[in-house]
């Protein structure tokens, strides 16, 4: 994303933060918002026409405004609408990027609903354990991956697996990935997953063993890396057999190999 985008990208996150900050319903209106925000960029998605005239820098912003009001105003809410057109009335530098925004803007909204009552870390947690359910089905991920499948029949395949197991923000934001994937779903949920501790104002540390942890050698292990890094640690767990015994840490783009099997390769390859 250019400069401009990433400029107009922020001033969209501090006016959607001003619009559900002034909502006290409970996370009500970021519910609504992230569902509809969702919509309308589906809309754009399938309209190659539609999504250059909202984005089309050399019209005024009125104009592009008075489209998009023309088009979505009767379908969304007051306030999905007023973010709406505040996206659409600022400099793009391409109209995939005004549509990708939408998603992202969907996404926090979904995610302030999820703490407003309450239900972030709940959130968070079942964001990463269903990417990690899904990324060991290969069969499973490659369906929910596949970009020619109808979406409908995706999300019906997602709702098998979700439905009255997760919180109803888990299972909104599952569905978005599925009918829009990134990457692999299962990055994508760890990619939100991550988002969400992100609001929290923690980092995230995943953690493989080759065995399973207790609760009190995670809690152990969450301070030790809270007092390395300065900061509160979410820790997301992965059992791999392969690795033998010990831990392997990665932190953003920081991998800390203590495995037996880092330290075996290692020994390996320094015997001439």
């Amino acid at each position: 994303m250019h400069a401009a985008s990433r400029d107009a990208l922020a001033k969209c996150r501090e006016k959607l933060q001003g619009t559900l900050g002034a909502k006290s319903d409970g996370g009500a209106t970021g519910a609504k918002l992230g569902g509809e925000l969702f919509q309308v960029a589906e809309v754009l998605e399938g309209d190659r026409a539609l999504r250059v005239a909202v984005a089309d820098s050399s019209a005024p912003a009125s104009t592009r405004q008075d489209l998009a009001r023309s088009v979505f105003g009767w379908k969304i809410d007051d306030s999905t609408l007023d973010v709406l057109l505040d996206a659409v009335g600022h400099t793009w530098s391409n109209p995939r990027d005004l549509r990708d925004s939408l998603v992202d803007l969907s996404r926090l909204s979904l995610l302030a609903s999820a703490a407003a009552q309450g239900q972030l870390p709940a959130v968070e947690d079942e964001l990463f354990r269903l990417g990690r359910i899904i990324a060991g089905n290969p069969e499973l991920e490659q369906a929910l991956a596949d970009r020619q499948a109808p979406t409908k029949a995706k999300r019906a395949l997602l709702g098998e697996l979700v439905y009255g197991k997760v919180l109803a923000v888990t299972e909104a934001l599952a569905s978005q990935v599925i009918a829009r994937p990134e990457n692999r779903p299962a990055d994508d949920l760890d990619a939100l997953s991550q988002m969400a501790a992100e609001l929290q104002g923690t980092a995230v540390a995943d953690v493989t063993s080759a065995n399973e942890l207790s609760s009190e050698q995670v809690e152990s292990l969450k301070a030790r890396l809270g007092k390395i890094y300065g900061r509160s640690m979410t820790v997301h767990m992965n059992i791999d057999p392969k690795i033998m015994g010990g831990l392997v840490i990665r932190v953003g783009d920081e991998v800390i190999d203590g495995s037996v099997s880092g330290r075996l390769s290692a020994m390996r390859r320094n015997i001439p």
